[in-house]
């Protein structure tokens, strides 16, 4: 294969500290792959032991076909943004976009066609006269951008890209990338971040990391529906986990309180974690109904978010904005449908 991405057990260590610990992982030709985790997860690691600016001290890292564990950063064919820019400031931004392909010593003759071709692919073919410091952050970014997309890289290497731009633009840069990727369907994409938002938008699959190591993998929607681990449920969107013991066949017991929830064959008696997100729990009668006390609401604009307490749990339930808003101590019944929850823990199967 042409392109892609695969990690074979990769290790990286600094000073004997593990940094990043037994990564297998494969990014398909054309896929858009997020590492996404919080600081120190080794997410980063995983990215510059691709880029070959850290050595693993074990495993192999192929693109392609082409194991290039050992090859020099100039000579793996990779594009790469990182989030502080890394424009030259003397350099105009024609002469940015070129300095990849210089460095390549690519024909005279084809590099001026070749960095009008990605100015106009990032929308900065207006600005190929300018300095850096005449352009806004998210301009410069472009330009980034534009000059990893110059050598016409398989793979283009995107760490935490946008985390230096404020929201608006942020917004208006992950449409920008959405649809860079569908006029380069060929090119494998691994994207570092710690914004589950930009990985839900953007990612085919994300990758979840914690501590040195994957922790989950999947499409965005079958780590936020069917997450299996209580990180990712927490780290993947928002989500209430609370302590349930499993009553029998597809029930569940909340302090005393039994749920309908469908328990994929765990023995009676088992412990476990019943994950809903709190959009999916609803105010009123409903299944699975709770009783609970208002702990605190906030307005979010279009929604309010309700903080219930029920029994030593505090539940999150985001309705529809409320005309008139629960106060204080109100007593109120939540309720969610089965299907919507998933249970988590020690004995319980993806099934």
């Amino acid at each position: 294969m042409n392109g892609g991405i695969r990690f074979d057990a990769v290790s990286v260590a600094y000073g004997g500290n593990t940094v990043l610990d037994s990564l297998s992982l494969t990014v398909e030709p054309g896929e858009v792959m997020a590492l996404l985790g919080p600081s120190g997860s080794g997410k980063t690691t995983a990215l510059r032991a691709v880029a070959g600016f850290v050595r693993p001290v074990f495993g192999r890292v192929f693109l392609g076909d082409r194991d290039v564990t050992a090859l020099p950063p100039h000579k793996r064919g990779i594009g790469m943004v990182v989030q502080q820019y890394a424009l030259f400031p003397h350099l105009r931004v024609e002469d940015n976009v070129a300095f990849g392909l210089k460095a390549q010593k690519a024909p005279k003759g084809e590099i001026p066609g070749r960095v009008a071709e990605a100015l106009e692919m990032t929308g900065m073919a207006a600005y190929a006269k300018r300095y850096p410091r005449e352009l806004s952050g998210g301009q410069q970014q472009r330009v980034a951008i534009a000059r990893a997309l110059a050598i016409r890289p398989n793979v283009l290497l995107l760490d935490e890209p946008l985390s230096a731009l404020d929201a608006q633009l942020r917004s208006g840069m992950l449409a920008e990338l959405a649809r860079l990727h569908r006029e380069l369907p060929d090119v494998s994409i691994l994207y570092v971040t710690h914004d589950q938002v930009e990985a839900l938008t953007l990612a085919d699959r994300i990758a979840v990391m914690d501590r040195a190591r994957l922790q989950d993998c999947g499409t965005p929607q079958e780590l936020y529906r069917r997450p299996r681990t209580e990180f990712t449920a927490s780290f993947v969107g928002n989500a209430n986990l609370l302590p349930v013991t499993v009553a029998g066949r597809d029930a569940v017991t909340l302090d005393g309180a039994e749920l309908a929830l469908a328990t994929s064959g765990v023995a009676a008696g088992a412990a476990a974690t019943l994950c809903v997100r709190p959009h999916l729990v609803g105010l009123g009668d409903g299944p699975n109904a709770l009783r609970g006390r208002i702990a605190e609401v906030q307005w979010r604009g279009a929604t309010h978010r309700l903080y219930v307490e029920v029994g030593g749990h505090r539940l999150k339930a985001d309705v529809r904005e409320l005309r008139e808003t629960p106060a204080l101590g109100d007593e109120v019944t939540v309720h969610f449908a089965p299907e919507d929850a998933v249970l988590l823990g020690a004995g319980v199967t993806d099934g």
